[in-house]
């Protein structure tokens, strides 16, 4: 089904930013990993992995509207220095992601492509309700327990 050429370039941008997503995620996973903190590289690692179903989704839709996946962009990756920084950068990504998806929702639903905009409302869901939430809860533990004694938990 050939499907509304715009509809296709904002799926490859998002797609751009899910990809951009696995690799940030997949840095600060091995980063985690390398400084001891296991719990977060086991969330983290997790993380990639949703954000690959979503850049597989993303892909799918796009074949199927007859488009060509564009894998060779990439937003600027955000990479922290500290485990903090690392979260903050993180959540400042997802809530880009989260604009994003909501404005192409949009797009899709004034030009009458509801199914793409259900497909992004799944990715939407999941990036509201699981990535950033959880995002925002560490950053909160923090603020109210302060970095040291977070950490020492994330060991």
């Amino acid at each position: 089904m050939k499907g509304n050429d715009q509809v296709i370039a904002h799926l490859n941008t998002l797609l751009a930013g899910e990809l951009s997503a696995i690799d940030q995620y997949f840095i600060h996973s091995r980063m985690y990993e390398n400084w001891g903190f296991g719990k977060l590289y086991e969330r983290i690692s997790h993380e990639v992995q949703d954000e690959t179903n979503h850049a597989d989704a993303l892909i799918k839709r796009i074949l199927f509207l007859e488009g060509t996946p564009d894998l060779s962009k990439r937003d600027p990756l955000h990479v922290g220095s500290t485990v903090e920084e690392m979260l903050k950068n993180d959540l400042a990504l997802e809530l880009q992601v989260v604009a994003h998806l909501r404005k192409v929702m949009a797009f899709c639903e004034s030009v009458q492509d509801y199914q793409t905009r259900e497909i992004l409302q799944a990715l939407l869901k999941d990036t509201e309700d699981d990535h950033t939430h959880w995002l925002e809860q560490q950053l909160g533990m923090i603020e109210r327990i302060g970095l040291q004694n977070y950490l020492q938990s994330q060991i």
